[in-house]
């Protein structure tokens, strides 16, 4: 793409009131952009409206700099990292937002260079969406994690929107299994891609440029909107075969995301937790409306097979807990019998010792050793919950 193309596609797409769908029209009708901003005002309404048609003839100073600006970020990467803008008529689009109903007209990627070798951007033919609660429980930023990296193990790319919680867990564990066969993960952004939000995620944000891609629609520069990032999760779902909703409040954009899904044909999955947590309630209301209730990525290959013949589940996986005992059998008497009395929701202090008969100095003892073993989280409000690990 020469460096007027390029201004001609942000023009377009950057013209205020336009919209995708005017956009879409303009150029069924008249071509590449080029066509379509050699055309008259009178020619142009007979696609949009007066207003649209005069914005996109005289565009402003800020677009103006905005294709300067661009067209200086692509040149710029650092290597080994490479930056892509990809448009509705690049051969490197991704087909499956091609089949949704409200493709964006521009994508800008950054990415490792390995990922862009060949004649365009092969985007991954495996790809699951993971998305939840940005205040997740301990257990469920495990259950992310883990579910991450038994996916990429797979040869599956993990897709998520970089929030905290839930997304960041599901980035990070797919970045630790990465093998360089194909992106571990898809980082899809609610911002412009020379930026980063949250601010905490800096560190992830550069770890997924290099064994992944990020994405995003929006134009250099666009700070995080609340208004944008509902729309970001469509993509976040197109991309993929389905969405895994690891844990979610019954208001959250999360479940968005799972309506998104099945609008558009794919597959939704949820993992049910606590009936007293609140992250938990979002994933019950998605399994009782028909989301396919998940306790390992064999089932979520069961359910779509193009993802990779359904096997048994590697080690690593999180699978049902033993609570026999008898996977514990070198721990020592008195943890497991804590183990067991904690049980799998967050209890407070008072009811473990009620439970356990114990005095509340030496279960503060037992609860910190198994806290730095890993076995244990200390929640806000005083409460302590057992992790699947444990």
């Amino acid at each position: 793409m020469t460096e007027q193309e390029l201004h001609d596609w942000i023009r377009l797409a950057a013209t205020p009131g336009l919209g995708n769908t005017g956009i879409r029209r303009l150029l069924a009708r008249f071509g590449l952009p080029g066509a379509v901003l050699a055309q008259t005002a009178a020619q142009l309404e007979s696609c949009i409206t007066p207003a649209q048609a005069r914005a996109l003839l005289n565009p402003s100073a800020e677009l103006q700099a905005l294709q300067a600006t661009t067209w200086s970020w692509l040149a710029s990467a650092p290597a080994p990292l490479v930056r892509h803008v990809l448009t509705l008529g690049d051969a490197g689009y991704p087909p499956a937002l091609l089949e949704t109903a409200d493709p964006p007209v521009l994508l800008y990627i950054t990415g490792h260079a390995r990922w862009f070798e060949g004649p365009g951007l092969a985007w991954p033919h495996k790809a699951l969406a993971m998305v939840g609660s940005r205040n997740p429980t301990p257990q469920g930023v495990q259950n992310a994690c883990a579910f991450a990296q038994t996916l990429v193990r797979q040869g599956i790319t993990v897709i998520s929107g970089m929030a905290l919680g839930i997304d960041a867990a599901a980035h990070a564990g797919a970045l630790e299994a990465a093998t360089g066969r194909q992106p571990a993960t898809i980082a899809v952004i609610g911002t412009g891609i020379d930026r980063v939000y949250p601010r905490a995620n800096h560190a992830l944000a550069a770890q997924i440029a290099e064994q992944g891609w990020i994405v995003s629609e929006y134009h250099l520069g666009t700070p995080p909107l609340a208004q944008n990032f509902p729309k970001r999760n469509r993509l976040i779902a197109g991309l993929a075969s389905g969405t895994l909703v690891v844990e979610a409040a019954t208001a959250s954009g999360s479940l968005v995301t799972a309506r998104l899904a099945s609008e558009q044909g794919r597959e939704v999955f949820a993992i049910p937790g606590s009936i007293h947590a609140p992250q938990s309630k979002g994933c019950h209301a998605l399994i009782r409306q028909g989301a396919k209730l998940v306790e390992s990525v064999e089932d979520i290959l069961e359910e779509l097979p193009a993802l990779g013949a359904a096997a048994r589940v590697p080690a690593a996986e999180p699978a049902p807990v033993d609570t026999s005992g008898a996977a514990a059998s070198n721990d020592r008497h008195e943890d497991q019998g804590l183990l067991q009395a904690l049980g799998f929701d967050p209890v407070d202090l008072d009811s473990l010792c009620s439970r356990t008969g114990i005095d509340i100095a030496r279960l503060q003892i037992q609860l910190l050793e198994l806290e730095l073993q890993g076995r244990v989280a200390r929640l806000p409000g005083g409460l302590f919950q057992r992790l699947a690990a444990g």
